[in-house]
């Protein structure tokens, strides 16, 4: 019975507003009667066919959008795991997978498919969504650094991080002085190139060396503890270093260098002695005793992208005020924690992989058409394993550490990955780096990142066999 009302009901609601619309069109048709209608000139095809409303709609700006996330996501996936089957981290597949996508192999071999689903006019979105995912991953770099284990061996670290960045600085510039007048762009000067080489051989990759020496076993062992705070003070040393270099590159004028040098000061004692207490307040009263409300991350999160929208307006770039929230988020490691879990799946698989496709389209391989860039190549990579491994270990070496120990901080140190890119992009959307060179670079990152596991095979090979 209960059933049959309920049907009842429901024909009856359909059937009463049925009829009820009906006659407001009837209506309506009588009102448009009495009024004057002007004509608009009729269209050849008022009704479009199928496929015409299909292929407009394929190439709407938000259908383009998702379909390219759909293909770098897939491509990412596919060669991240590939790669980890012969043991090398998933973020070389990734970087791979934005190469391939790139016009060094997609646009050359298959222009069709690029041009259908890479189109130079639709770029600008993914650039937007990569930038956005590279301040949240800045932001969790930042959160994964230990500040009390940076000061429980800080001895040791200093000694060892600094000496792997000044040793690849110095040949970095040393470098540029040779390639400056032939590969430089026009407008560059010799001091902002010469940096920005420095730097950009001085990098190490924090996430992608602490996922190494986590998948090796390494992590609790005092080799894996002591690598892992050599390069998380690398990491805090070389970004405040880039920052200077954009700072010197940007400001143009001694007056602007101030200026900035002024307010970048102001921005970090703001966040080191006004924010990082108040955030500190903010978790012991909501973060540490029941899960993070929605209220507290959005607060969080508004910290994070107002901290990065500063750096950036100020002209020491998003990623570093995203590096700095990181680096002073509250010393919780629940709260810490939970706030990672909200960010790295978004961040890390859905946005980041974007970043690697920019960078691919940016790297063309074909440009090194001539053996005199393939020598400048192999001069770069060359640089940069000596002055990154070579400094690292010596220093090591010097501290202390057996030659076992101190080669394989080594090994660890001239990986450079992700972080690599990063500044690389930054280079080169600020002129600083012509495409050749950027290439050339590019390539150095993805063979000292595959170089660090079968470095660290021979190394313990070696002296297992050593008496």
């Amino acid at each position: 019975m209960r059933k049959f009302k309920t049907s009842f009901f429901y024909l009856f609601l359909l059937g009463l507003f049925a009829a009820l619309m009906y006659w407001l069109v009837g209506a309506g048709t009588q009102l448009q009667n009495s009024r004057t209608i002007h004509q608009v000139p009729p269209v050849s095809e008022p009704w479009p066919g199928f496929g015409e409303t299909f292929l407009t709609n394929l190439h709407h700006p938000l259908a383009l959008l998702l379909v390219q996330i759909i293909v770098i996501l897939s491509a990412a996936r596919l060669l991240g795991w590939l790669f980890q089957q012969i043991r090398q981290p998933a973020v070389v597949g990734e970087i791979m997978a934005g190469l391939l996508l790139g016009p060094s192999l997609a646009g050359y071999y298959f222009p069709a498919f690029s041009d259908l689903v890479f189109p130079a006019a639709s770029l600008g979105y993914l650039q937007v969504l990569s930038q956005l995912g590279l301040v949240f991953f800045m932001f969790i770099v930042g959160m994964e650094l230990d500040l009390k284990m940076i000061k429980s061996k800080a001895h040791e670290a200093l000694v060892i991080s600094h000496a792997s960045i000044v040793v690849p600085f110095f040949l970095g510039v040393l470098l540029a002085y040779f390639i400056y007048q032939s590969y430089a762009p026009a407008s560059v000067d010799f001091l902002s190139f010469a940096l920005f080489m420095g730097i950009a051989m001085s990098i190490t990759a924090f996430p992608v060396l602490a996922r190494i020496v986590q998948e090796r076993g390494l992590h609790k062992t005092r080799l894996g503890t002591l690598v892992i705070t050599c390069a998380a003070v690398d990491d805090v040393t070389a970004w405040c270093l880039l920052a200077a270099v954009i700072v010197v590159v940007k400001a143009g004028t001694w007056v602007s260098l101030l200026w900035v040098i002024g307010l970048s000061g102001m921005f970090i004692l703001l966040m080191l002695y006004g924010v990082h207490p108040w955030l500190a307040k903010m978790a012991r009263r909501y973060g540490t005793d029941r899960p993070l409300s929605r209220s507290v991350v959005a607060v969080f999160f508004l910290v994070l992208l107002a901290s990065a929208w500063l750096t950036e307006v100020i002209g020491i770039h998003a990623l570093f005020g995203a590096f700095l929230t990181g680096v002073i988020m509250p010393d919780h490691e629940k709260f810490r924690r939970a706030l990672a879990e909200k960010v790295e799946d978004v961040a890390l698989v859905l946005l980041l992989p974007l970043f690697f496709v920019i960078t691919g389209l940016k790297t063309q391989v074909g440009l090194l058409s001539e053996p005199s860039l393939w020598q400048v190549a192999g001069w770069i990579i060359g640089v940069a394993v000596a002055g990154k491994f070579l400094g690292s270990a010596l220093a090591a070496k010097v501290v202390g550490q057996s030659w076992k120990d101190s080669l394989s901080i080594g090994a660890l140190m001239n990986t450079r990955g992700l972080m690599e890119l990063i500044v690389l992009n930054i280079g080169y959307d600020l002129g600083i780096l012509s495409p050749e060179i950027f290439t050339m670079m590019v390539l150095m990152a993805l063979l000292t990142t595959c170089m660090t596991g079968p470095a660290l095979d021979l190394i313990e090979r070696y002296f297992k066999s050593t008496p």
